[in-house]
């Protein structure tokens, strides 16, 4: 009885979880941003490819 009243009070377990749920939200995040980011660094690295191809060699 008492290894199930230590079981039922500890509290370890729902911080594994919060860390879990914590770690999956930052890497959401992160996929979102970077998704985000390599639209606009393919743009400038376009203009750049455009305006070398354009200049005297």
């Amino acid at each position: 009885m008492k290894t199930l009243a230590h079981f039922l009070t500890d509290k370890s377990g729902a911080t594994v979880v919060e860390y879990g749920l914590l770690a999956s939200l930052i890497s959401v995040a992160m996929i979102v941003g970077l998704g985000s980011f390599s639209d606009s660094l393919l743009d400038v690295l376009d203009t750049i490819s455009t305006a070398m191809s354009g200049a005297p060699s």
